[in-house]
């Protein structure tokens, strides 16, 4: 069985501080800066006023006035899920991490670990989580999602195991829940247009209909609605490695991207990396009038020289939407350990500096990183003696 956690308004709760703000009034995320003006998630009050995710600020503002906007926290979302995710790591889940406030695993091999039931795998992540969530379990991961929409806070929610009892189990059930998939994202609208409104209604259509009305995502959605799923996908756990720098005014433009260099050779630096190429990188930013920006980079090949990750990220420092307080870089994904290839004629430049190399690796796992400095300028121009330079780990 496959259990889902599904925390509802994820994203809004961590923006607002808490969902107690989200039982004041109709809340809702404000549109990012720099992006459409497309509202977030919104509060269950919000909804009353016909107010949903993805509506225009200008109409959801006509709709109801008194709409409280909440600056978006993408920053603090991510770091709050990475923090949901590891304590379920922890009671021995191979999670598979959806959008934030949505998860999976399988619990098969966890219940001679919990009590010898799905129910007290169930019980043990609730537990561990620690907030309020919904909890489902079912034989594919779209059913267990489906099962995670039926539950409650407190009481999970178990789908039957049988292919023709699941297929059952998931009929009565809107076919809005297609919209958690990004390939079948874009056809509850269209369904519902053709009056299509249930998940049996989409599963005894053709499948050749639906091939050549919506393309690869129609058969797609139409095995979903009975039931059947791609087998899950868990993410590879891994150590925490990152990086902050605090600015001390409101920086922007080149000394931005000094200070990103800066991050860049500590990142590389640090011990835990273990000679290890980085495969993503996330860089994140506290905006001076408040809010934070993140932006997510999948390098093309796993890299360790830092002239090349400076090549890749400074052009995204172009998309801050405003001067930044903190600068943060951190490792999402590791590549294998390579060595360096010697040169086939072994010239006298080379060898010294692979020597140099072994020589700087040697004292900092003995000193740490800080064994091997260099000065890097930050603020040549700033009044104060001490932003002028930094100094910074030294790569050879």
């Amino acid at each position: 069985m496959i259990v889902c956690v599904l925390i509802p308004r994820f994203e809004l709760a961590v923006a607002a501080g808490g969902r107690e703000v989200l039982a004041a009034g109709p809340v809702a995320l404000a549109p990012e800066a720099g992006r459409e003006q497309f509202i977030g998630q919104v509060s269950a009050a919000a909804e009353t006023h016909g107010i949903r995710e993805g509506l225009r600020l200008g109409e959801a503002l006509a709709r109801c006035p008194t709409l409280q906007l909440v600056a978006p926290d993408p920053v603090g979302v991510a770091d709050e899920w990475d923090r949901l995710l590891a304590t379920l790591e922890g009671v021995g889940a191979a999670v598979e991490p959806g959008r934030p406030g949505n998860a999976w695993f399988d619990a098969s091999g966890l219940r001679n670990l919990h009590g010898g039931s799905v129910e007290g795998v169930i019980a043990a992540a609730r537990r561990a989580l620690g907030t309020p969530a919904r909890l489902g379990a079912a034989p594919s991961r779209f059913a267990a999602l489906a099962a995670a929409s039926r539950a409650r806070v407190r009481r999970a929610e178990l789908a039957p195991a049988g292919p023709a009892r699941l297929a059952a189990y998931l009929a009565p059930l809107p076919v809005e829940l297609l919209a958690v998939r990004p390939e079948t994202a874009a056809l509850p609208p269209v369904l519902e247009r053709f009056g299509i409104h249930t998940l049996g209604e989409l599963a005894a259509l053709p499948r050749a209909a639906l091939a050549d009305r919506f393309g690869a995502a129609g058969p797609l959605a139409r095995d979903l609605a009975r039931g059947r799923d791609a087998p899950l996908r868990p993410r590879v756990a891994a150590e925490r490695l990152e990086e902050r720098l605090e600015l001390p005014e409101s920086a922007s433009g080149p000394q931005l991207e000094r200070a990103l260099g800066l991050l860049i050779d500590r990142l590389l630096a640090r011990r835990e990396r273990r000679g290890r190429p980085l495969r993503a990188a996330a860089l994140a930013a506290k905006l001076v009038e408040g809010g934070t920006w993140r932006a997510r980079v999948t390098f093309r090949e796993a890299l360790a020289d830092p002239r090349r990750m400076r090549l890749v990220l400074a052009p995204r420092l172009a998309e801050l939407p405003a001067p930044a307080d903190l600068l943060r870089l951190r490792a999402e994904g590791f590549g294998p350990a390579a060595g360096d290839q010697r040169s086939l004629l072994a010239e006298p430049a080379a060898v010294r500096a692979a020597r140099l190399r072994e020589a700087v690796r040697q004292a900092r796992a003995a000193a740490g990183p800080d064994a091997a400095l260099r000065i890097l300028p930050v603020d040549p121009d700033s009044r104060v003696p001490e932003r002028r330079l930094a100094l910074t780990p030294w790569d050879p």
